[in-house]
């Protein structure tokens, strides 16, 4: 069964950083590309950021320049570092992978709050 664990959500002013992390289990973590969406409230679920299997990464525009996604296969770790925070960050911060034949697996999210 796949275990996706988000922790280092909080709450920070804007201009601050964050760094979130995913812990994986139940998958063979370096062979599958991962995610991270997020939802604000009143909005639909958007991807933030992606990276493959071997290290190609993605990013939202909104995002791109600020946020930096990145794996740690030996530890099963996804990472965001989220730079220069703004305040349309705000959302509930999800991990993601999606197995082949399988589906989207998500985690219980982890509430990013940026001040103004």
């Amino acid at each position: 069964q796949v275990q996706l664990v988000e922790s280092g959500g909080g709450l920070v002013q804007a201009g601050n950083s964050l760094r979130l992390s995913c812990a994986a289990s139940g998958l063979t973590f370096s062979t599958h590309a991962m995610g991270w969406f997020r939802q604000a409230p009143g909005k639909e679920r958007e991807l933030v950021a992606r990276i493959t299997s071997g290290g190609n990464t993605y990013y939202a525009d909104s995002v791109d320049g600020r946020f930096t996604i990145s794996r740690d296969n030996a530890k099963n770790t996804l990472y965001l570092e989220m730079n220069s925070l703004k305040p349309e960050d705000t959302a509930v911060y999800y991990c993601n992978v999606k197995r082949a034949f399988i589906g989207d697996d998500w985690g219980q999210g982890t509430q990013v709050t940026v001040s103004s």
